[in-house]
C-alpha cells in the first residue's frame, strides 16, 4: 500500500473527515458542511440534492430532514445512500457510500432544540416536497403554527435525522497536471475492519 502522509494520514477515516471539515470551516465562505446527497426512487432513477451535514460521529455521518419528503421516502425505501462533500478553497472532496438508519431519538430532539425559533417553526409549517400554491400560503401556515406552538415548539413527529454508516469513504485531493491523490477506505460490512487503497486519479 502507498504510504499515506500529511492530509491523508491517520487510522480512522471519520477523524480524517473531521479534520478536513474543520479546515474547510476556516476557509469556505458558505456552508462548508454542505453535501450533495444521492438517493434512488422506487424505479431506480437517481436523485441528488444539497443538504447540510450536522455531525461526523465515531461511526456515521448525520443530517436532518422532513420524514415526509421525497428524500426521506427514498432513504427509507432503499436503506442506502451516497454523498459527496466538495471544497473549492481546499481543492478536496470526500465521497461516502453506505447504509442508512433514522436518528429519531434524544439526539434529534437536542439538535431540533438548538435551531433558531424561525427554523423550528418553519419545520412545522413546511409540507416538504409537496405542491405549494404560493409563498403567501406558506407564510400563512407559518403564522398558524406560530400561534399553535408558541416560542418553544417541540420536534415534529415528521422531522428527524438520518445516519449514514459508510461501507466506503474516498478522500480526494487535487494534484498538478490532474495527477490527483485518491485514497479509498472500504469494508465488507459495518462490523468489519477497514482496508485502504490508493486509486489512480
Amino acid at each position: 500500500m502507498d504510504h499515506r502522509s500529511g492530509k491523508f494520514a491517520g487510522d480512522d477515516p471519520f477523524e480524517i473527515a473531521r479534520q478536513w471539515l474543520a479546515e474547510a470551516e476556516a476557509q469556505e465562505p458558505n456552508d462548508p458542511n454542505a453535501i450533495a446527497l444521492s438517493t434512488v426512487d422506487a424505479t431506480g432513477l437517481p436523485n441528488v440534492r444539497m443538504v447540510l451535514l450536522k455531525s461526523i460521529d465515531p461511526d456515521s455521518f448525520v443530517f436532518y430532514t422532513n420524514y415526509e419528503s421525497a428524500k426521506a421516502s427514498e432513504l427509507d425505501s432503499a436503506g442506502k445512500a451516497a454523498f459527496v462533500m466538495h471544497w473549492k478553497s481546499l481543492r478536496r472532496q470526500i465521497r461516502v457510500r453506505g447504509l442508512v438508519t433514522r436518528e429519531d431519538g434524544p439526539d434529534a430532539d437536542a439538535y431540533f432544540a438548538s435551531r433558531s425559533l424561525k427554523s423550528r417553526l418553519g419545520a412545522w409549517a413546511s409540507r416538504q416536497s409537496r405542491p405549494l400554491s404560493s409563498r403567501a400560503a406558506l407564510l400563512a401556515e407559518v403564522a398558524k403554527v406560530t400561534a399553535r406552538h408558541g416560542t418553544s415548539p417541540k420536534r415534529p413527529p415528521f422531522w428527524g435525522g438520518y445516519r449514514i454508516a459508510p461501507l466506503e469513504i474516498e478522500f480526494w485531493a487535487d494534484g498538478e497536471f490532474r495527477l490527483h491523490d485518491r485514497f479509498v477506505w472500504r469494508r465488507a460490512s459495518i462490523e468489519r475492519p477497514w482496508g485502504v487503497q490508493r486509486l489512480n486519479p
